[in-house]
């Protein structure tokens, strides 16, 4: 991905600014990296453990083989510590025992529980049998994904058991040997944080909060920098957290950890950690280009024995500059036929862009802007909610025939709209009994925004699919989420803004008092 390719760069440059001779391995040609000049060497080979083997031999001909960073290039490169390190083959950066720690599930648990961190309940299973009993344990709904994966590549939220037998099939064959992760699926609130440790401190440069709740993958969710529904404990509490499973990681170098914030409707917050990546996440770049702080570098840097105190940081939680930064995915679903383009624990999203300014309501605006997600000024709005989104759904409704929207919705969604006195005209979406239907008022253009969220289960309706398809096909803005939506509607209420465009230095150097 772009993101893993700014990391792979950065680490290259600081590299060769540090006097070492930078070597990139990588067989994608529209990539960054993969530019002549951006390392000392390229070898244009696949990230597997043959080319790379055979890559460090030819390296270390007059000698021992160089050692390799593998924390940049995403979870397949990653996945290379372990075969690297049992050949006798060097890493600098963290250990492939460390990698191991964190990305195995019973061996990860029983750190976490060593050190009285919470976690969602889940286990890692083997066989069908252990997860049923173990879904039924815990309780669905379930988020259900294998190991050592990258991009959430099949993971699921299951909510019944026969979903779960389909899964395990699916996931057996792809994971063969391999364990299978259930957690208990927490409809919380997201936080991230990317950090650098050097062994003895833990640099995080911010924590940054995604507007969709824990089920998006973290990908293709919209984040806030700084995180402005967090409250000082909350914050305090993942800032611990983060120092402690750094250091006890014994992390050099760049990790990621995923947290969900349970609130009580009374009483101080649950934070839990969802998960920790010892590798550079899809947020870096974003984080490193709104706070300043150029991550990559340092991280680098520490992974040949330069600790932060002596590049000029200090451990713990930097404070937030004024200048606020939203990133929000970019979809190429109309190249993509057939897929499905509602927000769930894989992956979708094919780049992102970043909106910056001094107030939340006008980063929003640009990020909504730059990502074709904003809605327009005027016009008519699509709905159909899933039953168990309805109540929620109502403030955002009210909010959209505030700002003068014509609604148009599907039956069950229609009724909930009219038994609280809102204008609706009701629309059919079975797409074979009779028009004009769903599909129909978006193809003619009756309708220029949808919002769709699905009733949940592995396979969403096929009428539902055919809905958000034709939203795709005409590029008007489709929201499969909530949180999303209610967005997209604060961005517009907001009202015009007097936009500024300049370059993202001026911007801090113009940050108001």
């Amino acid at each position: 991905g772009i993101e893993f390719d700014y990391s792979s760069v950065h680490s290259a440059w600081a590299l060769q600014e540090a006097g070492y001779q930078s070597n990139m391995i990588n067989s994608n040609p529209e990539t960054v990296s993969t530019d002549f000049d951006t390392s000392s060497r390229l070898y244009f080979e696949a990230l597997d453990e043959e080319s790379v083997r055979d890559i460090l031999e030819n390296e270390g001909q007059t000698g021992e083989a160089p050692p390799s960073i593998v924390q940049f290039g995403g979870q397949t490169a990653i996945n290379l510590a372990e075969p690297l390190s049992r050949h006798g083959l060097p890493l600098i950066g963290s250990s492939a025992e460390s990698i191991d720690l964190a990305e195995d599930r019973r061996r990860f648990e029983n750190f976490l529980s060593g050190m009285g961190i919470p976690q969602p309940p889940g286990a890692g299973v083997t066989s069908l049998e252990a997860a049923l009993s173990v879904a039924e344990h815990i309780g669905y709904p379930v988020l259900i994904r294998p190991s050592y994966v990258l991009g959430g590549r099949a993971m699921e939220i299951v909510y019944n058991a026969s979903e779960l037998v389909r899964y395990m099939s699916l996931a057996m064959e792809l994971e063969s040997g391999k364990p299978v992760l259930i957690d208990k699926y927490m409809m919380g609130k997201e936080v991230e944080v990317d950090a650098v440790c050097d062994g003895e401190e833990v640099l995080i440069p911010g924590v940054m909060e995604h507007i969709e709740r824990a089920g998006v993958h973290s990908g293709d969710a919209m984040t806030v920098y700084p995180g402005v529904n967090l409250t000082g404990e909350e914050v305090a509490t993942m800032v611990d957290y983060a120092t402690r499973i750094g250091l006890a990681l014994k992390i050099r170098g760049l990790m990621n950890i995923q947290f969900i914030i349970m609130r009580q409707a009374s009483g101080p917050s649950d934070v839990y950690i969802l998960e920790v990546n010892p590798r550079a996440s899809r947020t870096v770049p974003f984080i490193a280009k709104v706070t300043g702080v150029p991550l990559v570098n340092i991280a680098t840097k520490v992974m040949l024995g330069i600790s932060l105190k002596q590049q000029g940081y200090r451990g713990g939680l930097r404070p937030s500059n004024r200048l606020i930064g939203i990133k929000a995915p970019v979809f190429s679903m109309q190249k993509l036929a057939g897929v499905d383009t509602y927000l769930g624990p894989e992956m979708k999203s094919t780049g992102e862009v970043m909106g910056v300014d001094y107030t939340f309501n006008a980063a929003l605006a640009k990020a909504l802007i730059a990502s074709g997600m904003m809605l327009p000024p005027r016009g008519a709005i699509l709905l159909s909610i899933a039953d168990r989104d309805k109540p929620e759904a109502l403030p955002i409704i009210r909010k959209l025939v505030s700002l003068g929207f014509k609604l148009y919705a599907t039956e069950g969604t229609a009724a909930m709209i009219e038994a609280v006195g809102l204008p609706v005209k009701m629309i059919s979406k079975k797409l074979r009994e009779g028009h004009p239907n769903v599909t129909d008022i978006i193809t003619d253009g009756t309708v220029n925004a949808l919002i769709n969220t699905i009733t949940g289960g592995s396979v969403p309706l096929r009428d539902g699919f055919h809905i958000r398809r034709a939203a795709t096909e005409k590029r008007i803005p489709c929201y499969t989420s909530l949180d999303t939506a209610r967005a997209a509607a604060a961005a517009l209420a907001a009202g015009s803004q007097d936009y500024s465009i300049q370059p993202l230095p001026d911007y801090r150097l113009k940050e108001p008092a």
